[in-house]
Formats: structure tokens, sequence, C-alpha cells
């Protein structure tokens, strides 16, 4: 692990970035039932998907895709190798979000998961991170990865070590 003991800034925030991997499929890996469902957003456009983004991250300070502009934006989300998924309720109300990367060869990131902060601690986030590693796991794939920091939800960093157990780089 590396830490920087750096200052910074009164106006600055630091974080530190923990990165996960998986280098072979979970042996047995149940998802939990769920009432809420995964909705592909297949040619989504830049607005709507960062209505999503910031209804998912803004407590968490999710900020990057904020910052690319449209054309940047469309060019990852509507790539062939990139698949975005809306979680619905029951109502058909979006409240989460799953994107799947898989540009690398060989490899899958798990780019963004997340739900609304009003599901927090109902057991859905393990339902959302099943449904993802299975998703992910896939003819060629031979990497799974993710990546948090300490300014996600609480319970982030546990639930990604007890599903992708091996810590590939802390920074």
């Amino acid at each position: 692990m590396v830490v920087s003991l750096d200052p910074i800034a009164a106006n600055e925030l630091a974080a530190v970035v923990t990165y996960l991997q998986m280098t072979a499929p979970p042996e047995r890996m149940t998802t939990p039932p769920s009432p809420l469902l995964l909705s592909p957003r297949d040619g989504i456009a830049p607005d709507q998907y960062r209505t999503l983004f910031r209804m998912v991250g803004a407590p968490w300070l999710w900020f990057s895709r904020l910052l690319m502009s449209d054309e940047a934006l469309t060019a990852i989300l509507h790539h062939d190798d990139v698949e975005l998924f809306a979680v619905v309720d029951r109502n058909g109300c979006d409240v989460g979000m799953l994107e799947l990367d898989f540009r690398a060869a060989g490899e899958c990131e798990l780019a963004f998961l997340g739900l609304v902060p009003e599901l927090a601690g109902q057991g859905y986030g393990r339902w959302l991170l099943a449904e993802a590693v299975d998703r992910a796991w896939r003819a060629g794939v031979t990497r799974v990865h993710v990546h948090t920091c300490s300014l996600d939800h609480p319970a982030a960093l546990t639930a990604y070590r007890g599903t992708l157990a091996t810590v590939a780089h802390c920074a």
C-alpha cells in the first residue's frame, strides 16, 4: 500500500483508491432474489446518462463522467464492448446503475455500479454486485476488476473484498 503524506490545500479533498480483481470466476455464487431488475440502456443519450449517474453517484462525489464532453461520453456508452443497465424498481423507476466495460481484451471492469441512497442497507447491493460479477464472467474473460475509494459508500470496499477476493494493488 502506498500512502502519500503530501499536504493538501484546504479546498481540496484526498481519497484512498483501492483496486481489486478476480482472475477466475467464483466457484459458487448465488444471486440473492430481488424485486429489482436490470434494464439495458443501449444508445442512451449523454444527458439521460448523466441524470442516472448523478442520481446514484452524487452522495459519493462521482464526477468523472460529468466532466466529459457529450462526444467523449457517447463514444464510451455506445461502444460495442460497453454494457449499461439501469436498475429498475417494481414501478419502473430507475433506482441504480450497472456499467460493464469489456473494451480491454480478456477483461471486464465493473466501471460503475450503485443504487440510490434510499435503498442502502436493504441487501440490494449484494444482489447488484452478484449480477455484475455473473454478467462479467463470459467466454474469453480472464480478469474482472473494480476500483473504489474512501469516498464511496462505507460498505462498498467490504462488499467488493467479499466478492472480488484478490487485492491487486492498493494506492
